[in-house]
């Protein structure tokens, strides 16, 4: 029987109730027992000081890479769960980029077993949208989404085939799964290394448009349209394609997309003296893109904040800009990044903050979580707005050292993380 935790005099964030106050919040038997002033703890209960803390739903990120099977020498499923309650996420997505490729419910069983088995944040597997994402023939969605898989992606490829992207669409729609899509018309990236610019010239390097990021955007929000099927557009990069998404959300098209705290808090310059920890895919940006991104995930025009965590090993990150594996980490950052860039900066306030990563998760991808309505699994996070530290990479939990933020002072951090009920992980010399 688990033990009922009351969390005491925090302050409470859950947008889906429109709540914003200092209230108490009791978890029992795996749920959502209570929230309100006051409470009293039940015989055996462990009672929690949360004053002067954020409490709020678990954060859901619907993005991110755990390497296994194929790479468990850069991250785990249990390293990634890990990693992720650390940040303060209690549950995360995982794409199907393994080796093999997750297009199979063997495949999709074999990560949950694994997730089981860590007993930190919970791991919902995503499956390919093609076999081997080969982007020729699609995956089995039907017994991938029977043994759990919650969307289909071929994260990583774009599907460069729209036949083959409208017969997902439309397939998916059966299933009342989204589609994600990584967006990227293949020739007029291929060989790029960073954004196509002023930046990139100076340095040499081949760059990739901002058109093949938006090329394919309004390609997948018009066959959604098409086939009212619901794309989910990932890791938005450009100011165009802010302006395609709002163009599809205004006509009512089912679309909605994700951007990263990378994409949000720095721009194509950070590649400086070609640090491999800015290379990514989609590139940084220019500082009008940032701010286009900002104000779209102010006024919920992009949905929700998602990680695209992907650790790689140190040397394939150590050689030459250009042959660099594209991706950074992100689960043990991500928090406080936005948290100091966005909150602190005045582009977010605590309810659009939990509301983008942790309520629009729950609710775009049908995932439990994203409340504390009495009832719901007692998934939370508690987070401390003034805790200050620095970023030391030596000291994540995942296998993955790769991010650009190391040495950075940021503010805000995870106290507790709880996943049904019962804390996954608590912060080093917490004393409470």
């Amino acid at each position: 029987m688990t033990q009922p935790i009351l969390l005491r005099g925090g302050r409470v964030v859950d947008p889906s109730r429109k709540i914003d106050a200092q209230q108490d919040v009791l978890l029992a038997a795996g749920l959502i027992e209570a929230c309100g002033r006051g409470l009293a703890a039940p015989d055996g209960a462990r009672v929690l000081d949360c004053a002067g803390m954020i409490v709020s739903p678990g954060f859901i990120d619907v993005h991110c890479h755990l390497r296994e099977p194929g790479r468990e020498d850069v991250e785990t499923v249990a390293t990634g769960a890990r990693a992720a309650a650390a940040g303060g996420f209690t549950a995360v997505c995982a794409m199907p980029n393994t080796d093999p490729v997750t297009d199979n419910q063997a495949a999709v069983g074999f990560i949950i077993r694994q997730a089981q088995r860590a007993k930190a944040a919970r791991v919902h597997p995503i499956g390919a949208i093609s076999l081997g994402q080969r982007g020729e023939a699609l995956a089995e969605f039907g017994e991938m989404i029977g043994a759990g898989a919650v969307a289909v992606s071929d994260d990583g490829r774009p599907v460069a085939s729209a036949q083959l992207m409208r017969t997902a669409l439309e397939y998916a729609r059966t299933f009342n799964i989204p589609v994600i899509d990584h967006c990227e018309e293949p020739t007029l990236s291929h060989g790029g290394a960073m954004n196509e610019g002023i930046v990139s010239a100076r340095l040499g390097l081949k760059g990739i448009p901002s058109e093949a990021e938006e090329i394919m955007v309004i390609r997948d929000i018009l066959l959604a349209r098409r086939t009212k099927g619901h794309v989910h557009l990932a890791h938005m990069s450009t100011v165009g394609s802010v302006e395609l998404i709002r163009w599809g959300k205004e006509r009512g098209i089912n679309v909605t997309a994700e951007v990263c705290p990378h994409h949000l808090t720095l721009t194509e310059d950070r590649v400086g003296a070609y640090d491999t920890n800015a290379k990514m895919n989609p590139p940084l940006r220019t500082a009008a893109d940032v701010a286009a991104l900002r104000d779209a995930v102010a006024d919920g025009t992009i949905d929700l904040i998602a990680t695209d965590h992907a650790p790689h090993h140190y040397d394939e990150k150590e050689q030459e800009f250009a042959n660099a594996p594209n991706g950074i980490v992100g689960l043990e950052t991500a928090l406080a990044v936005v948290h100091t860039k966005l909150v602190a900066g005045g582009v977010l306030d605590y309810p659009r903050l939990v509301e983008r990563m942790s309520c629009a998760p729950a609710r775009v991808f049908h995932l439990p979580g994203g409340t504390l309505e009495r009832g719901a699994v007692a998934d939370v996070t508690v987070f401390d707005p003034r805790a200050e530290w620095t970023v030391d990479p030596a000291a994540f939990l995942s296998k993955g050292r790769n991010t650009p933020y190391a040495g950075e002072k940021l503010h805000g951090r995870a106290i507790f993380t709880i996943v049904d009920g019962e804390i996954v992980y608590t912060m080093p010399n917490t004393t409470r």
